[in-house]
């Protein structure tokens, strides 16, 4: 596989299915002028261009393209983890990049407030140097000790109104959602803080009922992290945040679909349960792309074995080692029609970050952002258009 840069010149790729925003267009081409899609049609009517990419050509009979695949929860991958800083992030992202992740939140685990800010702020300076890296998550500080899977305990804090300012300060504009657990004290005015900035509050490593999660989105959360994990399930006499989030339409549930966080079956259930609100992310770790062994995952020291992460002190599954194309075949796999899989990838999480204007689709005026891929689901080629304006 190979990664180019569209950014500049003119491009044109032909002869492919182009799956878009639920659509399968047969025989599709697409002509992207300096990073930017300009024109789309099919057959034989597009004009020359300074680069031609006949897609059966690279991917074989069947070939496939989509737009670039946008990843707004993940961790690390090639054995860099995103909390170890810029040349970690840009190690991780390389590996995922070349599995069609051509945009990408950087999330965070929980750490001190002091090691969050500077984390929070060096990545708001690589938004301005990095086309792909769109902003950080914080998946931390403010969650449920109960419910703390991969994150260290001592570390976990109520969110004060000024904690949850200083961080989002830091960031400049570029926290792109922070993950809370809406019943901890102050939580849901928390929500209401990370919103009024202009960040997605999403519910997450939580203990909340169905009630306490309705609370929530009402007060603005507008995404579910990694659903079913790190939460209450569901019981048919306590529904839990799941049902909760999938009955709103203003939610995005988040799903880790790698056979391990999800049973294929959940997969399914997500989707069929959210139709068009699914994100699918890897919640990858430094392993991602790398060999079992031992890792940290911020404070946390977890082993890998047979691709599966967990921590060493509880056993709980740490993060995982998936990337986009797989999580794509996976998916397809599990009973979920190829369109609404890739929008999955694309369109939804774009959405979920407020991006969905430039990100998640290949019509006119979008980023020419798009991932060539076989008859098997494996990728070919990836293109990444221009910087977008934060």
């Amino acid at each position: 596989m190979s990664t180019h840069s569209s950014s500049t010149g003119s491009l044109v790729i032909h002869s492919a299915r182009i799956i878009d925003r639920g659509d399968i267009v047969e025989d599709g081409w697409i002509r992207v002028e300096d990073g930017v899609v300009t024109d789309r049609g099919t057959g034989s009517e597009w004009t020359p261009a300074d680069e031609i990419v006949d897609a059966t050509a690279v991917a074989g009979a069947g070939a496939l393209l989509t737009p670039g695949f946008i990843d707004i929860h993940g961790h690390g991958g090639a054995g860099a983890a995103f909390d170890d800083g810029m040349e970690a992030i840009r190690t991780g992202r390389d590996l995922h990049r070349a599995h069609g992740t051509t945009r990408a939140v950087i999330s965070l685990v929980t750490a001190s407030l002091d090691s969050l800010a500077r984390s929070v702020a060096l990545i708001a300076d690589l938004t301005e140097t990095d086309t792909d890296i769109l902003g950080s998550h914080l998946e931390g500080p403010f969650l449920d000790p109960g419910h703390h899977g991969a994150h260290e305990p001592s570390l976990l804090r109520h969110p004060a109104a000024a904690d949850v300012s200083r961080l989002l300060d830091a960031g400049r504009g570029t926290v792109r959602q922070v993950t809370i657990a809406p019943e901890l004290p102050g939580g849901i005015d928390a929500i209401r803080q990370i919103v009024a900035a202009g960040s997605a509050a999403a519910v997450g490593h939580t203990d909340a009922d169905a009630a306490m999660a309705i609370a929530a989105f009402e007060a603005g959360a507008s995404i579910l992290t990694h659903a079913f994990n790190a939460m209450p399930g569901i019981h048919h006499r306590a529904p839990g945040p799941v049902l909760a989030a999938a009955a709103d339409h203003r939610v995005v549930l988040e799903a880790i679909a790698d056979n391990v966080h999800l049973d294929p079956h959940v997969v399914k259930l997500v989707f069929d349960s959210a139709p068009r609100r699914v994100a699918l992310i890897t919640d990858a770790m430094a392993a991602a792309g790398s060999a079992d062994g031992h890792y940290d995952l911020g404070a946390v020291s977890v082993t890998v074995r047979d691709g599966v992460a967990r921590a060493d002190d509880t056993g709980s599954i740490a993060g995982s080692t998936l990337t986009q194309d797989a999580a794509l075949r996976r998916t397809v796999q599990a009973g979920v029609s190829l369109p609404e899989a890739v929008r999955a990838l694309t369109e939804t999480p774009a959405r979920a970050i407020g991006r969905d204007s430039a990100l998640g689709g290949l019509r006119n005026g979008m980023l020419g952002d798009a991932v060539l891929l076989d008859a098997e689901l494996r990728v070919a080629r990836v293109w990444s258009g221009p910087r977008l304006l934060v």
